[in-house]
């Protein structure tokens, strides 16, 4: 995971509605797609430069692909931007 891809994935508002959504624990990709009034193929792209930031863990079940939140990265993410607070005390 690097910077520019985090940043990069979190700069669309539709992967951020995406990671609140996995907020509640895992879905599958039809879940997902079936929120928005995009294609699927427009949120598979969007899930793709998720999990290429490591924002989120792909895992397949049959026919299924299921989203899970990948936290670590957004506790890198948090102590990599803590230091901006500290800088101001």
């Amino acid at each position: 995971m690097g910077f520019p891809e985090t940043f990069k994935a979190l700069s669309d508002p539709v992967r951020r509605e995406i990671l609140l959504m996995l907020r509640g624990g895992r879905m599958s990709a039809g879940d997902i797609a079936g929120k928005f009034d995009s294609s699927a193929a427009t949120i598979s792209y969007h899930l793709s430069l998720l999990k290429k930031a490591g924002l989120v863990f792909e895992t397949r079940y049959k026919n299924y692909v299921f989203y899970d939140l990948n936290t670590s990265v957004f506790e890198e993410l948090m102590l990599w931007l803590s230091q901006f607070k500290e800088a101001q005390s």
